[in-house]
């Protein structure tokens, strides 16, 4: 068994859980039960799970949406340091087993800019996770620029989770099997993504290093087509979009426990541009831990995928 770093495993805090409870009413409530129970644990059940799966150390992160459905902003900037503050106290119970991800109120730029380098400097965090779009505000957007600067100054890993559209896709409309974890949110997530690559982020912040989940939401498996048609757009960028994805995009194997895919990130993106993940409690952390163990790669290759790309790119 391969030692490994993981690197989407969520908890919930005391003040997060009146927002996570609504995005549940679709889900059985047995189900709904047993995540907040495997949630709100820091302990044996959580730790006896990462043992399982070869998970030395997990990087936890509040389950979405967090703050970032809260519509007062003093009271989301408030509530997103109390919550880094919760984490933190439990990450120093076992700081051998956890680090964590900031969490952030992004409807204050500079506050989350303050929030980002609170955490990093004071409680040790490696990064942030942000939950998609913001009220319908994607990360692209101008007012945002202060949060940009600093997460460029630090050097910051930014990881975007999914979520919810703003509209339901028309294209799935009368099929919810789709709408969320089976379809749509890859189709968000990857195209949030892209919102940032074209709008020149990573050629304004080249220090930033984003970070995407099940193997980069389909990005990888496009990156010849993206250069032709922006080509053919008339895309106006010192770079192609596949050099600032190569240079800035890494992605993580939660939710995403199949070998060609794997293949296809690795040979697209750059054998250290690709981590493990598992997506505690959502994914079977003993199943994604046994697959990459097993998965046809070099071992090489299979130990900086589990392990080392994910402690040199957070410094871990």
């Amino acid at each position: 068994m391969v030692k490994k770093i993981a690197l989407e495993e969520h908890v919930l805090t005391p003040g997060m859980i009146d927002y996570w409870r609504p995005t549940m009413t679709s889900v059985p409530p047995a189900l709904t039960e047993n995540f907040f129970k495997k949630l709100t644990d820091y302990g044996n059940m959580r730790l006896d799970n990462m043992d399982r799966a070869g998970i030395a150390r997990s990087v936890l992160s509040v389950a979405g949406p967090g703050v970032q459905a809260e519509r007062d902003v003093a009271t989301a900037t408030r509530k997103a340091r109390e919550a880094n503050d919760d984490l933190a106290a439990e990450i120093a119970r076992r700081p051998d087993r956890y680090s964590g991800f900031a969490h952030l109120a992004m409807q204050e730029p500079k506050g989350a800019a303050d929030e980002l380098e609170r955490c990093l400097r004071d409680l040790k965090f490696c990064g942030a996770m942000i939950n998609g779009h913001t009220h319908g505000q994607y990360l692209d957007h101008p007012v945002l620029a202060p949060f940009w600067e600093r997460a460029n100054a630090l050097g910051a890993a930014v990881y975007i989770h999914p979520a919810d559209p703003v509209e339901p896709l028309k294209a799935v409309e009368g099929f919810p099997v789709l709408a969320r974890p089976m379809w749509g949110w890859g189709v968000e997530t990857g195209s949030h993504a892209m919102r940032l690559i074209v709008a020149g982020i990573f050629e304004r912040y080249p220090n930033v290093k984003l970070m995407l989940g099940h193997l980069g939401e389909s990005i990888p498996f496009l990156l010849w087509r993206l250069d032709s048609r922006a080509e053919f757009q008339g895309f106006k960028l010192p770079m192609k979009p596949s050099e600032y994805i190569r240079r800035n995009v890494f992605v993580t194997t939660s939710g995403m426990c199949d070998g060609p895919p794997l293949r296809c990130s690795l040979d697209a993106l750059g054998r250290d541009h690709v981590m493990f993940a598992a997506d505690y409690p959502f994914e079977d952390a003993a199943e994604a831990g046994h697959w990459l163990d097993q998965v046809e790669i070099d071992n090489s290759l299979r130990e900086d995928v589990a392990y080392n790309n994910a402690a040199k790119l957070l410094k871990l």
